[in-house]
């Protein structure tokens, strides 16, 4: 622990200390290139390249809507300042390309562009862009050895799907990295069918402006008159608000507010649907503390399981991570939760540089990489799983109590009702801080400020007196019975520390938080009421009747250690991260003022009527 803990205070990344500005001008050359489409469009791309000529290098490309500055001589300095710089000592040939419709690309820009399974000569989507750039610089690169990987993070993780699906023949390993894939049903902008308000706003706000040409520099963001931004979002009220904010230009914020429900639109933006008969082998990359696109991850990844049954390289790796943590030099810990090494640098060292160089340079071994490589939070270790979920996990039922408790049995009573009142006025906020813009530690962070809160249940177990391992999908199973025709739930898996936890010595020093008794997020998740049976069909609810809210929270991998204490909070409100629910059966992107209204909200845990989570516990 000594040596760790020393370890800890040491800058990473020793294995490329020799790599700086400097040396990279001293060995790689610049190219800008404009990329022809088979339609005629030109994409503008940078591609840096190794000044030896004397071996073949491979290719590694990422393509992206954010753009691939600095345009001109100017080098990115990526490539000297992250675990890149590892890619740039072996002599990869680096790319990245801005995709079309943005920045310095010609065309027409396309949010989520369908991806067409069955293409005709005149197609085009992002599949055929990353099929013509790939074709284009194995032809038109010297010295490159043929071989082309492609990787992203989020929405260049959505373009990596994308040129996985075109299958071109050099294109020999692809890594989808939090990979944006379903934008209503549980990335980004929608978990469930609720509208994540803040993000959607804060990002179209300022990538959903219109240009009216190539461009080099950022549009001016939007001036928000406050730095909280759950008055911000209060005071707005209604979507329609918003919307004024914005003005008519920023067509994706109009497409949000004409699909309320999940029809075909949507549907056709759904990146799994992209995932069959992918020949480059695939490695999937997320976070479990990733609060834009965890849901992608581990569902892109199991879609193409069940479409690839043969595919011989399909695997994928969740580490204790924010959005994109894995790509930088701390992996020690999020917000305040520490996880004893740096999982970041062990990430990059024993799976993704291995993976590319493996099938890129054909040199190593990835026979280490399992199938799911997982990181358990609470034990804070990796493990190695030949499926996922684990064939080992069995789904045990963990029900509301009485007296707000928790137990493994089934309520015996024949009376048992837990109640309070969701009042839109004055929504539950996702987090106790201050804030301007969305936090990434919300997703572990303490939770102890929301269950103060009249207007949430906590519900928790006796101390633990053996390790709970969960590894899997949770699962909730709510009966519930509301004053209104519409709400939302929100449900929290928390893991209570015992009273007297703290960390020791150099950990002490650089996370101050008060530990004992902290309400650490394992996971939370929200549903839409109105779709608890059909995300395309939405129904509302009969004032005062119980009816079954039942839905999946996502996946997890956590440890519960002996004496801590498993805890579930239900709100009806996680603001502003998901907008305000009127609690009327309604268009939400079109309600009024005079829509919201409170909902008593009655949750029920006894013999007839049992809510109950789901959890799938290793055995």
């Amino acid at each position: 622990m000594r040596t760790l803990l020393l370890f800890l205070l040491l800058p990473v990344f020793s294995f490329a200390q020799d790599i700086d500005s400097a040396w990279f001008a001293q060995h790689y050359v610049k190219k800008e290139a404009y990329i022809p489409m088979r339609d005629g469009v030109k994409l503008f791309t940078s591609i840096y390249m190794p000044k030896d000529k004397t071996k073949a290098a491979p290719i590694l490309l990422s393509r992206t809507p954010y753009s691939c500055r600095p345009y001109g001589d100017a080098f990115a300095d990526q490539y000297w300042n992250s675990y890149q710089r590892q890619y740039v000592k072996e002599g990869y040939i680096m790319v990245k390309q801005d995709v079309r419709g943005r920045w310095m690309s010609e065309g027409e820009y396309v949010n989520m562009r369908p991806f067409i399974p069955q293409k005709n000569a005149a197609s085009i989507d992002e599949s055929t862009d990353a099929y013509d750039t790939i074709d284009w610089l194995v032809k038109n690169i010297e010295h490159n050895n043929g071989s082309v990987g492609v990787f992203g993070i989020s929405y260049p993780g959505f373009y990596s799907i994308m040129a996985a699906a075109s299958n071109h023949p050099a294109l020999k390993a692809v890594s989808p990295q939090a990979p944006a894939t379903n934008w209503f049903i549980g990335d980004d902008f929608h978990h469930n069918g609720a509208f994540f308000v803040m993000d959607a706003f804060a990002f179209y706000s300022l990538r959903g402006k219109p240009r009216l040409g190539p461009m080099q520099e950022s549009v001016v963001p939007f001036n928000y008159y406050t730095a909280d931004n759950y008055k911000f979002y209060l005071e707005a009220g209604t979507l329609q608000n918003l919307s004024k904010y914005l003005g008519d230009s920023i067509a994706f914020w109009n497409d949000l507010m004409s699909h309320p429900n999940y029809d075909a639109w949507w549907k056709a933006r759904d990146a799994r649907v992209a995932t069959k008969n992918l020949e480059p082998a695939m490695l999937w990359v997320g976070g479990v503390f990733d609060a834009e696109d965890k849901w992608g991850a581990w569902n892109a990844y199991l879609a193409a399981e069940k479409n690839n049954p043969a595919k011989a390289f399909n695997k994928i790796v969740m580490g204790p991570w924010y959005h994109g943590q894995w790509s930088s030099a701390d992996g020690f810990r999020l917000g305040n939760i520490y996880f004893e090494s740096n999982t970041a640098e062990w990430y990059q060292q024993n799976v993704e540089i291995p993976f590319f160089n493996y099938y890129l340079k054909g040199e190593g071994d990835v026979s280490t990489i399992a199938e799911a490589v997982i990181f358990l939070t609470g034990a804070n270790e990796w493990r190695k799983f030949d499926r996922w979920p684990p064939a080992g996990k069995e789904d045990k039922l963990l029900y509301l109590q009485n007296d707000g408790k928790l137990s493994w049995s089934k309520p015996s009573n024949d009376k048992g009702t837990s109640r309070y009142i969701s009042d839109p006025s004055k929504p539950v906020p996702y987090t106790e801080d201050i804030h301007s813009k969305r936090t990434r530690n919300y997703m572990n962070d303490d939770q102890r400020f929301a269950a103060r809160r009249p207007d949430v249940l906590v519900f928790q177990t006796e101390t633990l007196t053996e390790d709970v391992t969960v590894t899997g999908p949770i699962a909730a199973d709510l009966l519930a019975s509301i004053s209104t025709t519409d709400a939302d739930f929100v449900v929290k898996l928390i893991d209570v520390f015992p009273d007297d936890f703290s960390y020791d010595g150099a950990i002490r020093e650089k996370i101050t938080y008060p530990m004992g008794g902290y309400q650490m997020l394992v996971h939370g998740e929200i549903i839409r009421g109105k779709f608890r049976n059909s995300l395309e069909k939405p129904s509302p609810f009969t004032p005062g009747k119980i009816e079954k809210v039942a839905y999946t929270l996502g996946d997890i991998a956590h440890t519960f250690k002996k004496g801590h204490r498993i805890m579930v909070q239900i709100q009806s409100s996680w603001f502003p991260l998901a907008d305000r629910n009127p609690q009327k059966f309604t268009n939400i992107y079109q309600a009024k003022e005079t829509d919201f209204q409170p909902s008593t909200i009655n949750i029920y845990h006894n013999k007839n009527n049992s809510s109950l989570i789901r959890l799938p516990v290793l055995k």
